[in-house]
């Protein structure tokens, strides 16, 4: 039987034992599986776009990786006051910026050709360190996280949109709706919207709406990639 939270053990067993935000947790490593098996099946694809490729299976691995770190500090490491929470906020943090410079990097290969996108993903990767820096020593707030990733899922969702009007697959309008509900996710979460306080609170139905709305971009991507891809001829002078 395992131990409750609040008897008498040693706190090594509190600490490792004892899930703080089970409901939090649970959906947030639930979303890391998601993504991580999107980010799998995205490499395998086939198309002759390897590029956009690359960068979708890149983009789903990235919100793994910030899923996972973030369900591991409200599951273990909850309190601010620790060494262990600073370090894997932070890490969390950085995940974020990563997952953003995947987002500009995939919506220019959808947009453009191989070496035009190439600038604008070295370009995303080159401010990554000014992120950095001011994560670590101006503000380590979920704000500035938000003022990195808000611009990169609205550049997305313009290249799902302009993709798809070039296109005209209806299979993008998937993306389309997968990101916009991303922004109803964080409205739930902002708003705090909850199931239950206590047992399924605003932070864990974020995360089932977004499990939703990331599988509606993993098809989007997908028609992207394994669409045929036009390019407007330039207008003539």
């Amino acid at each position: 039987m395992a131990p409750r939270c609040g008897a008498r053990t040693t706190s090594v067993m509190r600490k490792y034992m004892c899930v703080t935000q089970p409901d939090v947790t649970l959906t947030d490593y639930a979303l890391t599986i998601e993504c991580a098996t999107f980010s799998v099946l995205a490499s395998r694809w086939p198309t002759t776009r390897l590029a956009l490729q690359r960068a979708c299976a890149l983009l789903f691995a990235m919100v793994a990786l910030t899923s996972l770190i973030g369900g591991t500090v409200h599951g273990f490491f909850v309190d601010d006051s620790t060494r262990a929470n600073a370090v894997l906020w932070t890490a969390t943090l950085f995940a974020v910026g990563l997952t953003s410079v995947a987002m500009w990097t995939t919506g220019a290969h959808m947009l453009l050709d191989v070496p035009r996108a190439r600038v604008v993903g070295r370009a995303a990767l080159a401010l990554l360190p000014i992120y950095v820096l001011i994560v670590l020593f101006v503000s380590s707030s979920f704000l500035v996280g938000i003022a990195t990733y808000l611009p990169a899922t609205v550049f997305l969702l313009v290249a799902f949109a302009l993709t798809y009007r070039r296109t005209h697959n209806r299979a993008l309008t998937l993306g389309i709706a997968g990101l916009a509900l991303t922004f109803v996710a964080a409205a739930v979460q902002q708003l705090h919207v909850a199931i239950h306080p206590v047992y399924f609170n605003h932070n864990a139905l974020y995360h089932v709406i977004q499990g939703a709305a990331l599988f509606l971009v993993f098809l989007g991507s997908r028609a992207a990639v394994q669409g045929r891809r036009t390019i407007a001829a330039p207008a003539s002078l």
